[in-house]
Formats: C-alpha cells, structure tokens, sequence
C-alpha cells in the first residue's frame, strides 16, 4: 500500500507485509551486511560508512547507480526500540558539501498474520517532486528487501 496523507503533502507513508517476524525484518534495517543486500533502487549498490543504531548514533551510506554516481545519505538516529520502531533523520550530501532539507523517518514493525506489517513514515519534504522521488526509491527497496527476507541470505545475514 502506498498513499500520502492529504492533511500532509509533505510526508510518505507506505505500509509492506513482510513473510517474516519482526525481529528480523528489524535486523535487516539495523545490521550494516543485512542493509547494504537491499537498500537502494533496482540496480544501485549500497556501501555501508556507518550504522550506530542506537539513539544519538549516526548513519552515513552510499547509494551507487548502474552508471557509477555516487549518492551519500546520512542522518542520526533519534529512537531505537528493537524490534518495533525506528526513527531516524535522513539527508542527501549535496556535490557542494551541503546537506539537502533534511526528512524524519519513523518505521513501526508489527507481527501480522505470522508476518510482520512494516508501517514507513517520512516526513518533511522541501518538494512534492522531493517526495515522489523519494516513494519511487523506497518502494524499490523494500522490493528488494521482500525478497532478501524470502531468501536463505535474510536467514542468514540479518
């Protein structure tokens, strides 16, 4: 499911059930080898430079496309309650060394019919075109998380 809310224009919210518990699709945000299998859109490579997940820890990552661009997000960690939430603030490094307006995540994890239902919230968009871009990426990740859950790596890596 994927909707914005219309009392809030700036903000994402998609809703994934995942055939896994949630401590483990938990894991696969919080486990730097977990992240980097699924993070990122079709066909980008993600490389991991920091995950302290924990409140007050930072993270930094790099999100590589087919054709070699580099793209470097990072934030800070603002609650972590295994296995059930997640918030974080989320920024683009820009080419200048600035930091694009920086977003809030918020990721719930709820057991569902033997599963888990992932509810992921982000907020604070600059753009609607900010937004869109933004739902496109995530929502090819979290394909690309679905299906490393499915396989023996999920198992084994988160």
């Amino acid at each position: 499911m994927t909707n914005t809310d219309t009392d809030n224009p700036r903000e994402l919210l998609l809703v994934r059930r995942f055939d896994a518990p949630c401590d483990l699709v938990f894991r696969a945000w919080t486990d730097p080898k977990a992240l980097a299998q699924w993070c990122g859109p079709h066909g980008f490579k993600a490389v991991g430079d920091k995950l302290e997940a924990w409140p007050g820890g930072r993270h930094r990552a790099c999100l590589i496309a087919p054709d070699g661009e580099e793209h470097w997000v990072g934030g800070k960690y603002l609650e972590v309650e295994p296995p059930h939430r997640l918030v974080f603030t989320h920024a683009w490094e820009t080419a200048t060394g600035e930091n694009s307006p920086e977003t809030v995540v918020t990721i719930t994890f709820r057991e569902s019919d033997g599963g888990t239902e992932m509810t992921f919230r982000q907020s604070g968009f600059a753009s609607a075109s900010s937004l869109e871009g933004h739902e496109s990426g995530w929502s090819q990740s979290f394909e690309r998380l679905s299906t490393f859950l499915e396989t023996s790596e999920g198992t084994n890596h988160a």
